[in-house]
């Protein structure tokens, strides 16, 4: 099957670099359903994937509109370098890919991701689209959820045990080095911050910071060290995680492809 023919403006590519991380941290963390610590948790988890889940449809049939696709065409049938989420997004939860994985790793990728997400909401508000401000409305009253939530759970679990603050010191670690591709601007940035449609990435990082230094040290957590970015999963070029990931997400449709229900 060959590529997917998309327009390949600005514009696109800033909302499916929105959408695409929803989408795939959504199919990450849907992995903790019927596997999580405690029941509460599980069903948290999977709550909170569905609304990761209608954050990215709502997108992608936003940005599919201009190319005739919709939700679900974007969403199913992209190839793997067409997606521009960040790498951070599609890390399996745990090092050697077992599943359900590491909860220490989801507890501290969804904190930084929430904080990151309420951010660019709460600037989308402005957004001279009113559609695209009209899905961050919504979007955000769930992401302030989802980081209340996860917050609650850094700082429960590292200031904990001992154990588990070892291993959620373990799973900063492990992430701190991807999240300079959240806080990168380009030309993409450049020409959605010209036009009013969106913020520079680059733009909400001094903001970030200050939402999750506070809840890190109430944590006991140590911040990792700043590393430069070498990750450009915003440009199509991704782990080899994402592969494995599309598979599961996409294999009934390409089994039965133009089935419906």
């Amino acid at each position: 099957m060959g590529a997917m023919k998309l327009s390949n403006t600005h514009t696109q590519r800033y909302l499916l670099r929105i959408a695409d991380a929803a989408l795939i941290l959504s199919q990450r963390n849907s992995e903790w359903c019927g596997h999580g610590p405690i029941l509460e948790e599980d069903l948290a988890q999977a709550n909170m994937a569905l609304d990761l889940l209608g954050q990215a449809r709502a997108l992608l049939t936003h940005a599919g509109a201009a190319d005739g696709l919709d939700e679900d065409q974007l969403a199913m049938l992209r190839l793997e370098h067409q997606f521009l989420n960040p790498v951070l997004f599609e890390l399996p939860h745990a090092v050697d890919g077992r599943r359900p994985g590491d909860f220490a790793f989801t507890v501290v990728r969804n904190f930084l991701t929430a904080a990151w997400f309420n951010l660019l909401w709460t600037k989308l508000l402005d957004s001279c689209d009113t559609e695209l401000a009209a899905i961050a409305e919504k979007s955000l009253k769930e992401a302030r959820y989802h980081l209340q939530h996860s917050a609650d759970w850094c700082v429960r679990l590292g200031d904990g045990t001992a154990d588990s603050q070892v291993r959620m010191q373990a799973a900063l670690e492990r992430a701190w080095p991807y999240l300079g591709e959240l806080f990168e601007g380009d030309e993409v940035d450049a020409a959605a911050e010209a036009e009013k449609l969106g913020p520079s990435w680059a733009s909400l990082q001094a903001e970030w910071r200050a939402l999750v230094e506070p809840v890190l040290a109430q944590a006991t957590l140590k911040l990792p060290k700043d590393r430069p970015n070498a990750h450009r999963g915003r440009h199509g070029a991704h782990s080899e995680h994402l592969g494995h990931l599309l598979s599961d997400l996409q294999y009934l449709q390409r089994a039965y492809p133009g089935g419906t229900w």
